[in-house]
């Protein structure tokens, strides 16, 4: 099956719209890698500030499975790591964290791995113009609902946009999924121009659980305008205690490719 993702740029979810109040971003992960463990903690702004971050230093951050529990060490301001935590698929971690009075927490379970099988590059025209698309090529199982996160670089430069599926129309098939880079005005900015001839290409393939599915996809339907809202809503989280952003065990993998 081939599916094309086109996705915009992600939306700093540590800005708010001009006077709304100030609330905690919580972005956490645990993946099945030695030392991929990280939780960084910010403070949304007003839509008329820099986007710098707010970090949020002091707090207490925990992640548990089952009896066991890991206090995350604060390496740098607002950057929560355990450089010896790493998930096991069919795990359910829990996400602790307290700042000052206020507490927040998160479920997340890792899924089992789907092997990446392949990596390639597409020449496509698209609207009368030539992409070289990234393209992953892997078996979704049958009888299990996946779902999957791509993160994509170019020259060691990670794409500001969101990359994300389920297998809701291929469960049980093969998959070719393209990544499709948008182009911005400024051709000069690696984060923006598109793909070319020499460039090296790394895509990580993610196996995420529903909940972070629901989070990435509703943060890319608020960037788009698709949410049929005036303003852009803010997205889907899996954090209860009124914070933004998401919390995640998912296992990784990836495979780079010179471009032809």
């Amino acid at each position: 099956m081939g599916v094309l993702l086109n996705s915009s740029c992600e939306k700093e979810i540590d800005i708010e719209l001009k006077g709304a109040d100030q609330r905690y971003v919580i972005e956490g992960i645990i993946t099945d890698q030695e030392g991929g463990c990280k939780v960084l903690i910010s403070k949304t702004k007003d839509f008329n500030e820099d986007n710098s971050r707010i970090t949020v230093a002091g707090a207490r951050v925990v992640i548990s499975e089952g009896t066991e529990t890991y206090e995350l060490q604060e390496t740098a301001a607002g950057t929560y790591t355990s450089p010896t935590l790493k998930g096991v698929e069919g795990h359910t971690y829990k996400l602790d964290v307290q700042i000052g009075t206020e507490t927040f927490t998160s479920t997340s379970t890792m899924p089992a791995l789907v092997k990446m099988d392949s990596l390639y590059i597409v020449d496509d025209l698209i609207f009368g113009d030539n992409y070289k698309l990234p393209t992953v090529d892997f078996q979704d199982p049958g009888n299990v609902a996946n779902n999957y996160r791509f993160l994509l670089f170019v020259n060691d430069v990670k794409k500001k946009q969101i990359f994300v599926i389920n297998d809701e129309l291929s469960n049980g098939k093969a998959n070719s999924i393209r990544l499709y880079a948008d182009v911005g005005e400024d051709e000069d900015n690696p984060e923006n121009r598109r793909i070319r001839s020499g460039d090296l290409v790394r895509v990580e393939m993610l196996g995420i659980d529903q909940s972070v599915y629901k989070y990435f996809f509703s943060l890319d339907n608020s960037a788009t305008g698709d949410n049929q809202s005036a303003t852009p809503a803010n997205p889907v989280s899996n954090i209860k205690g009124n914070a933004l952003g998401y919390f995640s065990a998912h296992n990784s993998q990836s495979k780079e490719i010179r471009v032809p």
